[in-house]
């Protein structure tokens, strides 16, 4: 059974106009289960994280200051949002339904979360919408678990993962693959693991050739246990803070191709839903709404 993490408190967090379209995490679950796709049993309600999974991956100091909304007026700045009770919460469910994903996905071969993907979130600060790096934490937690002991993040936001490569950087249980825009934010990049950096306007057909030639590889050669993906619909041509130009069709098969892969070598693989900014909210709404129906086709 695909099971995918949902929250009401993933709603409205912000004021209504806010630029991060925060609307998208009340209407994907609705329209999944409207489609057929899924019903009111795929999804669960995570509870908040523990703060000893925070430490794993963040410092004392930023926790405490976060989690006390002591974060100073720079550090609140770029983040990109304003700092609240309510968001925070929101940050610490986001997070446990990504460890709790990751679970499931040991069961069924794959689970999503309808939020999270929060990979500019660095050990010590928060950065552009991401106050807590969800899959960074998950990742220690399986791996203080022994539930895996070598885990691959793929991570094909429009943005490089600076939080994750920044987190792992000395540790070879994760290995960080990014695939991104190279004139894309962050316009000071990490050093992941492996880096590509695609030029502006990069089409489907050579972006699918660059990842149908690398991910193949990498697995093979670093025969993880666990996968986690960050498939961000920002590669879109339509959208507002992305560079590519890839279609919804071949944003489709790029997840296709990535799903197929984790069933084939029978590595667990956990979804975070990542960026999305396109104008037009059915945009973004029909291109994470692939990655269910795509999940749920080639893991029943």
């Amino acid at each position: 059974m695909l099971k995918i993490a949902h929250h009401p408190c993933y709603e409205h967090p912000l004021k209504k106009g806010h630029r991060f379209p925060m609307e998208k995490y009340d209407l994907l679950p609705k329209q999944l289960i409207h489609e057929g796709t899924c019903t009111p049993n795929n999804f669960f309600e995570p509870s908040k994280v523990s703060i000893d999974n925070l430490l794993r991956v963040h410092t004392e100091i930023y926790v405490a200051k976060l989690l006390n909304l002591k974060l100073s007026q720079s550090e609140i700045r770029i983040t990109g949002f304003p700092l609240s009770q309510t968001l925070v919460d929101r940050e610490l469910i986001i997070t446990q339904g990504t460890i709790d994903a990751s679970l499931f996905a040991l069961n069924y071969g794959v689970a999503m979360n309808i939020a999270g993907g929060t990979h500019h979130a660095f050990s010590d600060k928060g950065e552009a919408f991401c106050l807590l790096n969800d899959q960074a934490i998950g990742a220690a937690y399986l791996l203080n678990r022994k539930l895996a002991t070598k885990i691959l993040i793929v991570d094909l936001d429009v943005h490089q993962g600076n939080g994750t490569a920044e987190i792992f950087k000395n540790n070879n249980s994760v290995f960080t693959f990014s695939m991104h825009g190279e004139k894309n934010y962050p316009f000071k990049k990490e050093i992941s693991d492996l880096d590509i950096a695609l030029p502006s306007n990069t089409k489907d057909a050579e972006y699918l050739s660059i990842l149908k030639k690398t991910l193949p590889l990498l697995i093979k050669q670093q025969q993880p246990d666990f996968i986690y993906y960050l498939c961000g619909v920002d590669i879109l041509d339509t959208d507002k803070l992305g560079k590519l130009s890839c279609t919804l069709k071949g944003c489709a098969e790029r997840d296709r191709f990535v799903l197929q892969l984790c069933k084939d070598y029978n590595i667990p693989v956990m979804c975070s839903m990542g960026g999305g900014y396109s104008p037009n909210i059915k945009t973004i709404i029909e291109a994470h709404s692939n990655t269910f129906r795509l999940a749920n086709d080639l893991f029943l």
